[in-house]
């Protein structure tokens, strides 16, 4: 294949985060296919990954928020060869929303995949559609994609050299407290945080709380709460998500609730803590098997996840 075309409709960075198997996957298989993205937002893997190297060329059709509009029918195909993009080979199809699929397909293509409603609009059908891109498409494409993950010690010399500067030892345990999006009250309270991380140092472990450098506030009531913990990314120049990433792999273990940093340091493999509450675990936590998830749904048949208690957390620490 010549010219393969990924659509992504998620907005957030941790949305972007989790293709990175996948894209890895795809890119490794077809070494001589150029790939592009077209995003209902930004194209992160160009901007804030950049450092990740997974190089997606965007796809600039001028159209916003792509696929959310109806009247994007009406200009995807139109657009797409004003443009000069002209036939791709495959469209791959990472959302499943009825009308953003309908509205892709109009894009000139050969093959087109897609789970929204179990493949109805893939090209190409195939027995059932799982939850696995990949999977999947092996079945589409009747090729043993073979999967792969990131590897921690292909991001860029600098950035793991500053990783092991800020995080010279061992024994450390990783905190990412903050959500991104307010629309939900995904955040454990920060006083069960704090409470926690003085009861690690009480196991000779190391508090390191992931936080960005403009919430001095925030920081300041932590350090009063926890003397001794380390904030890494205030002594550091560089400011991306690849450090967090390169951070985590130092770590012994990490907890996090369901936030865009939590899919950074699951990059690096580490064992991890994910705390649930109003949020989908199955569909938004990390994959790897040394992920542990607490989910107040399951566990106390409640939405709000400040029911889960911190010696619930600590037990499995």
């Amino acid at each position: 294949m010549e010219k393969i075309l990924l659509y992504n409709s998620g907005g957030g960075l941790g949305d972007s985060i989790q293709l990175f198997p996948l894209i890895i996957s795809l890119k490794s298989h077809f070494k001589k296919t150029k790939f592009y993205y077209l995003g209902a937002h930004t194209n992160h893997f160009n901007g804030k990954l950049k450092e990740y190297n997974i190089e997606l060329e965007t796809l600039d059709l001028g159209l916003k928020y792509f696929g959310f509009r109806w009247w994007h029918i009406f200009f995807a195909n139109r657009r797409a060869v004003k443009k000069g993009y002209g036939k791709f080979d495959l469209i791959i199809d990472l959302q499943s929303k009825f009308r953003n699929t309908f509205i892709l397909k109009k894009i000139p293509h050969n093959l087109f995949y897609s789970n929204t409603f179990n493949g109805f609009f893939s090209s190409k059908k195939i027995k059932s559609y799982s939850s696995n891109h990949l999977e999947n498409l092996s079945l589409f494409l009747e090729e043993d994609v073979i999967e792969l993950d990131f590897k921690v010690n292909k991001l860029p010399k600098s950035i793991l050299s500053e990783a092991k500067r800020l995080l010279p030892n061992s024994n450390y345990v990783g905190f990412s407290i903050t959500q991104g999006n307010e629309y939900r009250k995904k955040s454990w309270s920060i006083y069960k945080f704090t409470a926690l991380a003085n009861k690690i140092l009480k196991k000779n472990k190391v508090p390191v709380f992931f936080i960005e450098k403009e919430k001095v506030d925030l920081i300041e009531k932590i350090k009063n709460q926890v003397p001794t913990a380390i904030f890494p990314e205030l002594n550091s120049k560089f400011t991306c998500p690849a450090l967090v990433t390169a951070l985590a792999a130092r770590l012994n273990i990490a907890v996090s609730i369901d936030n865009g940093i939590m899919h950074m340091m699951a990059l690096s493999n580490i064992p991890m803590i994910v705390l649930f509450g109003p949020t989908n675990s199955k569909k938004f936590a990390p994959k790897n098997r040394f992920t542990q998830i607490l989910d107040s749904k399951k566990m106390h048949k409640t939405k709000n996840i400040n029911s889960i208690e911190v010696d619930e957390v600590l037990s499995l620490i």
